[in-house]
């Protein structure tokens, strides 16, 4: 929409300042489409790379699944799952797993399997909690579940 009204502006304009605006609208789309094109080039190359390693030197994608002693730790820390007013949250549960799948496994947010929801809504979801302090909180809780598990009482 942005760019239909720049457009707009410019066939209003007259001379120089029009001829300018629609050279400069045209080398913006021209270097919009060429940035499209090496990002999905890099992304290929990358996703490449990581299946040409050899069978026996592939890693294959940490699972992250939340135990019932973890998630109890957790979920009193999580906002509502369904809020006062609006559309009930996706699952808190199913969110989370797909959060730490992505930060365990470094991969990208796209790479995020399908069953733990959609990535985009994970992505949004991990920078609220991060931007709120609530991310630090649930890893300190994570943490202090998982020394109690292998016995270590510090912090």
């Amino acid at each position: 929409m942005p760019e239909v009204r720049r457009l707009l502006l410019a066939l209003a304009d007259h001379g120089a300042r029009r001829a300018h605006r629609l050279r400069w609208s045209r080398w913006r789309r021209a270097h919009q489409a060429r940035a499209n094109r090496c990002h999905a080039a890099r992304r290929s190359r990358e996703r490449a790379r990581r299946l040409e390693a050899p069978a026996d030197q592939r890693v294959p994608p940490a699972l992250v699944e939340l135990t019932a002693a973890e998630w109890a730790r957790l979920a009193p820390l999580l906002p509502p799952q369904r809020p006062p007013t609006g559309r009930p949250r996706n699952d808190h549960r199913a969110v989370l797993g797909g959060i730490l799948w992505v930060l365990r496994n470094r991969a990208s947010w796209r790479d995020m399997p399908a069953r733990f929801g959609n990535s985009n809504t994970a992505y949004k979801r991990y920078r609220l909690w991060s931007d709120s302090g609530l991310w630090e909180r649930l890893l300190r809780a994570l943490r202090t579940v998982t020394d109690q598990a292998s016995g270590d009482v510090s912090l």
